[in-house]
């Protein structure tokens, strides 16, 4: 009996360990704005992309020391086009072109795009309370992050709306082909695609910075560092042991740890009606892994 008991508590306990690690690549890409506003050189987005994936992407490659087999060397392009050398361009080019709140509200409807995809791709059909709680996220996270001025610009919104589609794309296309290395190998991969695909983009159309500061460096480091290189090891980690729709459903934690940040950092202030926002999100991202966690 004792056995019994204790073998759902081991599962338990590794189901929140992984859900926790998971977690940690969305609540550091929550960073991400607070880190490119005061410590990255403005108006140089794909740097910033090519910095974020390319070094990273070298650095987990010597250290890991392998290379994809077989069917991986096209499987690791595509998924690290999705995952980087398309998604970092659109990111960076909707976050130019339209205010914070509306790229979070647009990227939090993506796992309704995982659950669509999910039924067609891997024949899984998402549970309703699933689809309620994400739902009830995309309203939270409308609610913290929007404001009255917003700018509605088309083409930002139809970036923004492709950024989202690619990485659910990516994380169904992960689940359903599984992985032949470590994630951290994986990482390796697809960072160096997704760089290789950026630098002469960069080059052709930024070129090379003048002058980079010590704030600078910092900045590419931490975000090379911790917001990719590590941060999407555990992404991949995630999305190898997790329901597809709980991986998608931790995207909540961007908008709210972004929000935290400035908080925090910036000395910005919330509305009753973003303390409202930032609760609604908060439960269905509590309610919606519960759930599958229970299934």
């Amino acid at each position: 009996m004792t056995a019994a008991v204790a073998l759902p508590q081991a599962k338990r306990t590794r189901y929140t360990t992984d859900l926790a690690l998971a977690a940690f690549a969305p609540a550091s890409w929550g960073t991400t704005y607070v880190v490119t506003t005061t410590l990255l050189p403005p108006d140089r987005p794909l740097l910033a992309a090519t910095l974020r994936a390319l070094p990273a992407g070298l650095i987990l490659l010597a250290v890991t020391r392998r290379l994809p087999r077989g069917e991986w060397w096209w499987k690791s392009i595509v998924l690290g086009m999705l995952n980087f050398g398309a998604f970092f361009p659109l990111i960076f080019f909707a976050a130019y072109r339209l205010p914070g709140g509306v790229a979070a509200t647009i990227g939090s409807v993506q796992p309704l795009v995982v659950a669509l995809l999910s039924l067609g791709v891997l024949r899984v059909r998402p549970a309703r309370a699933v689809l309620y709680a994400a739902l009830a996220g995309t309203g939270g996270v409308a609610l913290l992050t929007l404001s009255s001025e917003a700018r509605l610009d088309p083409l930002g919104i139809g970036a923004m709306l492709v950024a989202t589609s690619l990485m659910a794309t990516a994380i169904v296309l992960a689940k359903k082909w599984g992985r032949p290395e470590s994630p951290l190998v994986m990482t390796g991969w697809q960072l160096t695609v997704g760089g290789l695909a950026l630098a002469p983009l960069t080059l052709a159309a930024e070129g090379v910075p003048s002058t980079v500061t010590g704030d600078n460096v910092l900045g590419f480091a931490y975000l090379g560092l911790v917001g990719t290189a590590i941060a999407y090891a555990l992404w991949f980690r995630g999305i190898d042991r997790l329901p597809a729709t709980s991986v998608s459903l931790l995207g909540l934690t961007n908008p709210m740890v972004a929000t935290m940040a400035g908080l925090l950092i910036l000395g910005q202030t919330l509305t009753p009606w973003q303390i409202v926002g930032f609760t609604i999100a908060l439960g269905a991202l509590v309610a919606g892994q519960t759930f599958n966690r229970t299934r």
